[in-house]
Order: C-alpha cells, then sequence, then structure tokens
C-alpha cells in the first residue's frame, strides 16, 4: 500500500514525517493564495497570520513536492494523522494528477491527496480570503505566533521554491511586498532576519502527541 500527499506549503521545506519518496513536479488547475488565516501556528486568535491555501483556476500549475510513504495500512494512517494535526486550518482534501518535471503530457502519480480549504467566509473560520497585496504585506509583516514569524513562513517558501527551481510570481511578489513593509533590501531571497533555520530534508519520526509546526 501506498500514500502519496502534494507538498505546497511548508511541507515542501519541512514534511516532519516519515517518508519513502519524495518527488519535484505539479499539480494543474490549482494556484496558490495566501487566502487562509493561521491561529495557533504564526498567528493568534486576535492577530491571525496569513498562510497559503490552493485556488482552483484553469490553465495554471502549482509547483511544489510529493511525498510516498509506503507500507501497512497503519502505517499509512499514522503519517495521515500527524497531517491532519498539523494541517488543522484546511477543512478538504482533493484527489490529484501528479506531473514530474519534463514530463507534464502524462501524469506521473494519479490519486495524490492535497489539503485545500473551502471558499467560504461564512462557513469556513480558517478563510480570509484576498486582499489587496500591500493590505496581505502588512499583515504578514506583523503577525506571530507560536511557531514564529509569519513572514519567515512567506521567506522559507519563497526560499524552498526557489530551492527546487520553481520560483512562484505571486508569492515573490508578495515577499518583495513584506520586505517593503520591513524596509529590508530586496533581492536576497534568504535574508538573515529569518529566525527560524531551515530544516535539512531527512526521515523524521512520527511525534506521539500533536505538536505547534506549520501548516
Amino acid at each position: 500500500m501506498e500514500l502519496w500527499v502534494f507538498a505546497y506549503g511548508s511541507l515542501v521545506w519541512n514534511p516532519g514525517f516519515d517518508f519513502d519518496e519524495r518527488i519535484i513536479g505539479c499539480i494543474k488547475d490549482y494556484r496558490r493564495v495566501f487566502d487562509l488565516a493561521c491561529f495557533d501556528h504564526r498567528g493568534t486568535p486576535d492577530k491571525p497570520a496569513r498562510t497559503c491555501t490552493l485556488e482552483a483556476k484553469e490553465g495554471v500549475v502549482c509547483w511544489g513536492a510529493a511525498y510516498c510513504v509506503r507500507g501497512d495500512a497503519e502505517r499509512l494512517e499514522e503519517a495521515m494523522q500527524y497531517l491532519r494535526r498539523r494541517e488543522c486550518e484546511y477543512d478538504n482534501m482533493a484527489i490529484v494528477d501528479f506531473y514530474k518535471e519534463g514530463e507534464t503530457m502524462k501524469p506521473a502519480v494519479t490519486g495524490v491527496q492535497v489539503f485545500v480549504s473551502t471558499p467560504d467566509p461564512v462557513g469556513n473560520k480558517y478563510y480570509l480570503g484576498p486582499a489587496p497585496l500591500e493590505e496581505m504585506a502588512m499583515q504578514i509583516a506583523t503577525a506571530t505566533g507560536p511557531c514564529g514569524n509569519n513572514r519567515d513562513y512567506l521567506f522559507l517558501l519563497e526560499k524552498a521554491l526557489s530551492d527546487i527551481g520553481h520560483e512562484d510570481d505571486y508569492i515573490s511578489e508578495l515577499a518583495k511586498e513584506v520586505r517593503k513593509c520591513l524596509q529590508i533590501p530586496q533581492g536576497n531571497i534568504s535574508p538573515s532576519h529569518i529566525s527560524r533555520q531551515i530544516p535539512s530534508l531527512h526521515l523524521f519520526s512520527l511525534p506521539e502527541t500533536p505538536v505547534a509546526v506549520d501548516s
């Protein structure tokens, strides 16, 4: 048995669970947006952070990483339990096709699961929706929580996408605006003000109890 999960946020650089295979690639007809609230990782209920989710849009692609966990049902369920705790802001799962670099005509893996959120500000308490770039940037620049600053999450995501060779124009533009709010020089996607080190990608043991980690 095997489980495939697509990562497009902090899971790209910090999976936090034991996996057997990691592939760089993309999914189609979704784009990354910072429309989701985070109350308990890099924000608070009074001052929520903004984190990324996926928005359906025909003709676009979203680059990231697909992780595979192989084994018996117990091992797969253990991984999913960890991910559900970590990705608690997301209220839905989508099943997508995943395409490898250089092979975007035929999916490399089908039936890949990805955490998504319902774009309903009434029915989904975590959904903030879009906002003007300057407003989002100021919110990200000032929000903080148990896992650190909201801006660090954005800058780490920007770097992670650069590291896999697929920068996201939306993320780069948002990061540029946040640096402007913070009066940080442009042109450095890994500035010294990032307070949290990027962990190396390797196998981690699953935690026995929920912990505060990025979504």
